[in-house]
């Protein structure tokens, strides 16, 4: 059965499209919305003609026209590639050649990945997510805290607030921190709207042009565009089943003179891997004799369970290198947008005022909430009942995966990813689950060069769907020219 094209419609009024105007317009829009990026392989003449039921001679000429149009470009003997986005419109314009062994230097465009994570409206079609399904989480738990504050003097709401943020709140996470063996005061704690904020106030205060930023090779792919964008030289640094490849950074830092790096020490985002004490001493102890920063990004830090081996940087270095970044978006809601930077007290002056500077103070009715959801002595609870959820699929998840002939990077213990070899070009799958109605996290975009890789992140809360296994195994037995799979294992919603 072909699929059926997914089209723009016709102006009102207008005549009927022919089916290569269709089929144009249908490979425009995949492009703008990057579902195909810069530099990956279009389908075949033969497959796309057999997909679509048009044909071929209706997908060359399509083709032709998108040549025409800047939009792919033909290289013989090889098919038909997506143009870099800046020689769309410009067909004489040379591509920019990136090798892993060259810094990113130009700003990285991951929005198409954020942009259908806010449009998907299913979790379970969307393995790529990085946040848990909504019935996972305790919306009462926030609508508590909501009435709780609705009964108190509505004058509390007229201030403008305070560059730091609300100081009951600061006072909690002092508590909270010091049971991670993190010494911080209140004054030591600047509120954000979330760790994406907080990477940008940091990339605006210590980056500048030309520095170099040693980021997690893959890592969470969001915070590269920002410091790019900033002028920063990217430089990825490799993960290995144990975490962090420290005997590469030590090579690059020598070789780089990083100004800071950033880390995802528990649970990292993708890999799931966790900074042993070991790896911990010797990253500090590269700061310390190169002179660099280190942000360190706990933000599944409350989804690890009592007794894990989970080492924080800043538990060994009392933030005298380190800012700590933490967040509650992962195990309440991302609309809640707070979260917190721990540091020095020179680098928290400084935080709070650069926050002044870029948009005035947080929003304090999201600090108080969040303060009564930590003291009411639920939240404890709840974040036992997610970890314990996560237990329920991860190993089903991961059957499900390798079923369909994928390689774990490594069975975490806890958290919500799992990183996979599929064995194929992760862009090119994440474009045929676009197509299947999934939305995919190929690997490129976890890496600061978005070098094509087979690699994929998977959500393990978020593999739900019954037609997900059947998919996978399709895909990746059609391209690997084996015997479709007689079952898979589908992970319960």
């Amino acid at each position: 059965m072909s699929v059926p094209l997914d089209l723009i419609p016709a102006p009102h009024g207008a005549a009927s499209l022919t089916l290569v105007d269709q089929l144009v317009q249908w490979a425009r829009r995949r492009i703008d919305e990057r579902v195909f990026r810069p530099g990956m392989r279009m389908p075949s003449i033969r497959k796309l003609a057999q997909d679509k039921g048009v044909s071929r001679f209706t997908v060359v000429e399509a083709y032709e026209r998108l040549v025409a149009q800047g939009y792919i470009e033909s290289r013989r003997g090889s098919g038909f590639y997506v143009r870099e986005r800046s020689a769309i419109g410009a067909p004489d314009a040379r591509r920019r050649q990136e090798t892993r062994a060259e810094p990113a230097r130009s700003a990285i465009d991951v929005a198409w990945l954020v942009r259908n994570t806010l449009q998907t409206s299913s979790p379970e079609k969307g393995p790529g997510l990085g946040y848990l399904p909504a019935r996972w989480l305790d919306g009462e738990l926030v609508a508590s805290a909501l009435r709780t504050l609705g009964r108190q003097s509505a004058t509390q709401w007229l201030g403008m607030g305070t560059a730091q943020g609300f100081l009951p709140l600061r006072q909690q996470l002092q508590t909270r921190l010091a049971e991670l063996e993190i010494g911080a005061t209140p004054e030591q704690i600047v509120l954000v709207s979330g760790i994406t904020q907080a990477i940008d106030l940091i990339a605006r205060l210590y980056v500048q042009a030309g520095d170099t930023v040693i980021v997690g090779d893959p890592a969470w792919f969001q915070m590269f565009g920002r410091f790019a964008s900033q002028g920063a030289r990217l430089i990825g640094m490799p993960y290995t089943a144990a975490g962090p490849d420290v005997d590469a950074l030590e090579a690059l830092v020598a070789t780089w003179r990083p100004k800071m790096l950033l880390i995802n020490s528990v649970l990292h985002n993708p890999t799931g891997t966790s900074v042993s004490p070991a790896q911990a001493f010797r990253i500090l102890r590269l700061a310390e004799e190169y002179d660099f920063v280190i942000v360190e990004d706990d933000a599944y830090g409350d989804l690890v369970p009592p007794g894990y081996p989970a080492t924080r940087l800043a538990s060994l270095d009392q933030l005298k290198r380190v800012i700590y970044l933490g967040s509650f978006s992962k195990t309440l809601t991302g609309n809640l947008r707070v979260g917190f930077a721990a540091c020095s007290h020179e680098m928290a002056r400084v935080l709070a005022d650069q926050k002044l500077l870029v948009g005035m103070t947080t929003p304090e009715l999201n600090e108080r909430l969040l303060y009564k959801v930590l003291t009411e002595g639920h939240y404890r609870r709840h974040v036992e009942r997610l970890r314990a959820r996560l237990d329920g699929v991860r190993d089903k998840a991961a059957r499900m995966l390798e079923t369909a002939g994928m390689k774990l990077f490594t069975m975490p213990a806890a958290g919500m990813f799992l990183w996979a070899d599929t064995g194929v070009d992760a862009d090119t799958l994440a474009a045929a689950g676009q197509e299947a109605g999934f939305v995919l996290a190929p690997g490129s975009l976890f890496s600061p060069h978005q070098s094509p890789t087979s690699w994929m992140r998977f959500n393990v809360a978020n593999c739900g769907d019954p037609a997900l296994p059947g998919f996978l195994a399709g895909y990746l037995d059609g391209r690997r020219g084996a015997k479709p799979l007689k079952t898979a294992v589908a992970v319960p919603s």
